[in-house]
């Protein structure tokens, strides 16, 4: 699914420069590959969705760009005419700044472009290797929004590496890489993610939406075909398994999880919460709403976390090395990123400034984000950053508890697992009996570098204690 990035007018992200070069070329613009995030040094070529000669408005898509985080629509925002195409379809690791086309005004005659090659264009440059001290490849936050989230970048006077290896070419296969429209067949974003909560593999489901598009319908009518027989399936020499390539997305999340586990030593605090408070409150709140709003459990539980984060500061910080100084960077705002399963992989939209929100603001916001995150329509700035991170899983009634990896450069991410009614001992007048509770586990996942194991045990108690007195949060 692809991501909608917009450009308005920015000479830094269009990356195009004017060229009047010594052939008999008429005055035209080449366009670069553009940086459509801050940690991006290279690009894949998807689908041009203009040829050669073609006009172009502003705000019209140029080509599809796949980047280390999404497929994304590289939109054009000046008139003229589509004159050279440099950079063909499934064009691999094409370093930003490297010419991809060539622009002119309308009116321009063309014809003399057919011979335009790269080297007119200013030639290639290999993508710069990435620096692994720089704080801004590190982190889930870009290096200069303004924010009180988002990391400094390094002063212009910083020492510089004494040097540095070429880089090296990585081995390729020779194949061709496949655009959007080849990787996955056409459906609709709630068949997606319908296929995804089921196990439905998509590519064998036959569509019967207009143009062959997959529909919610039939991925509920889909039936998978019978397994063949164990003798048939000797005799048969077609492969008992599927390889799917890794999207860029997918390597991204392996990579940051991986790099998670390395270099943040986890720690696991758990314990089980009562909600039976909560979810009468709930129930009341919602029943009052005349349908203006209708809040669920995980509301709460955002809301909570803040409230803990507060009274433990030090959960909502992280650690940093800036000009070689370790630091760590507590937050004064509680930005909580929530955990969002969608068709291209896990996302975590960020509801900013939980500490000054009503439970029915908390509420429309997760809404929001968790169906443009499906969507695919989130913004960069609506996903990159977070103080703190919650994985709630009660929506599966299998699962007990889970434990969850912390989503760097954050300290601490809560898991919330699904709701159990509990046999608990009550004393009555009448005698000893039992009572039903309404109970979930959570388990916070702490970095040991920023949280010791007693604070780590202090936020869950804090955390605990408002959801079992949720009156507390309407304070």
């Amino acid at each position: 699914m692809l991501m909608r990035c917009f450009f308005r007018q920015l000479p830094a992200l269009l990356a195009i420069a004017r060229s009047y070069a010594s052939k008999s070329f008429p005055p035209h613009t080449v366009v670069t590959m553009p940086a459509l995030s801050p940690t991006m040094t290279s690009g894949n070529i998807g689908t041009w969705q203009k040829a050669a000669g073609d006009t172009i408005a502003p705000g019209d898509v140029l080509v599809e760009i796949e980047t280390d985080k999404a497929q994304m629509d590289f939109e054009f925002q000046e008139d003229g005419v589509l004159a050279k195409i440099l950079k063909d379809s499934g064009e691999k690791d094409v370093a930003v700044g490297n010419p991809i086309a060539v622009m002119v005004e309308e009116g321009t005659d063309i014809a003399p472009f057919e011979s335009f090659t790269l080297d007119d264009a200013g030639g290639e440059k290999a993508p710069p290797a990435k620096e692994s001290t720089e704080e801004a490849a590190e982190s889930s936050e870009p290096a200069d929004t303004g924010s009180q989230t988002s990391p400094s970048t390094l002063p212009k006077d910083a020492p510089k590496e004494e040097s540095k290896p070429e880089p090296q070419e990585p081995e390729s296969s020779g194949g061709r890489l496949q655009t959007s429209l080849e990787r996955e067949p056409s459906a609709s974003p709630s068949a997606k993610a319908l296929a995804l909560e089921r196990g439905v593999p998509i590519k064998q489901v036959k569509g019967t939406g207009p143009g062959g598009r997959i529909t919610k319908q039939d991925i509920e009518k889909f039936k998978p075909a019978s397994s063949a027989t164990p003798a048939s399936s000797a005799a048969s020499s077609t492969p008992t398994y599927e390889d799917i390539p890794a999207s860029s997305m997918r390597k991204t999340i392996a990579n940051r999880l991986q790099q998670s586990m390395n270099q943040n030593p986890h720690y696991f605090v758990a314990a089980t919460v009562s909600v039976s408070k909560l979810l009468k409150l709930r129930q009341a709140l919602n029943t009052s709403a005349d349908g203006q709003y209708k809040l669920s459990l995980n509301d709460f539980m955002i809301k909570a976390v803040a409230v803990a984060c507060k009274k433990v500061p030090a959960v909502n910080s992280s650690w940093r090395e800036i000009d070689g100084q370790i630091i760590i960077r507590q937050y004064n705002t509680v930005d909580v990123s929530v955990a969002v399963a969608t068709p291209i992989g896990l996302m975590t939209p960020i509801v900013k400034g939980v500490e000054g929100l009503g439970l029915t603001s908390i509420s429309a916001k997760v809404k929001d984000l968790g169906k443009r995150a499906r969507d695919g329509k989130l913004k960069p700035e609506e996903y990159q950053g977070g103080t703190f991170t919650i994985s709630n899983m009660g929506m599966n009634a299998a699962i007990d508890r889970f434990t969850a990896v912390i989503n760097p450069p954050q300290a601490g991410i809560l898991a919330v697992g699904t709701t159990k009614k509990v046999a608990v001992p009550s004393s009555t007048e009448e005698g000893n009996g039992v009572e039903w509770d309404e109970q979930v586990v959570v388990t916070g996942s702490f970095d040991h570098k920023v949280v010791d194991g007693a604070v780590g045990g202090e936020w869950i108690r804090e955390f605990k204690k408002v959801v079992e007195n949720p009156l507390e949060m309407m304070l």
